[in-house]
C-alpha cells in the first residue's frame, strides 16, 4: 500500500479513470456489434444508420484518448467495408 498522501490520491484517480475507460470501451464494441448484426441480417438502411452512430461513439472513445486515433480509424474503416459490401450486394 502507498505511503504518501499524493500516491494514495493516484490510486483513487487511477480506479476513477479505469472504470470510466472500461465503460467507454463497452459502449464502443456495443455499437460496433449492433452494425454486425444489422450486416449480417442484411438489412442495409439500419447498417448505415448504425455505422453513423458507431463511427461517432468510436471518434469519441479516441478523442478521449481511452484508445489510440489509429485503433479508432482502423476500427471505423472495417466497419465501413463491411456496410460497403452489403449495400452493393444489395443494389446488385
Amino acid at each position: 500500500m502507498a505511503n504518501h498522501k499524493s500516491a494514495l490520491k493516484r490510486i483513487r484517480q487511477s480506479a476513477k479513470r479505469t472504470v470510466a475507460n472500461r465503460i467507454d470501451k463497452a459502449r464502443m464494441r456495443t455499437f460496433a456489434k449492433k452494425v454486425l448484426a444489422a450486416v449480417e441480417a442484411g438489412d442495409v438502411e439500419l447498417a448505415q444508420q448504425t455505422l453513423r452512430d458507431a463511427t461517432s461513439v468510436i471518434s469519441r472513445t479516441a478523442q478521449r484518448g481511452v484508445i489510440h486515433t489509429n485503433q479508432a480509424s482502423r476500427r471505423i474503416a472495417r466497419l465501413n467495408s463491411h456496410v460497403k459490401k452489403l449495400a452493393v450486394a444489395a443494389a446488385s
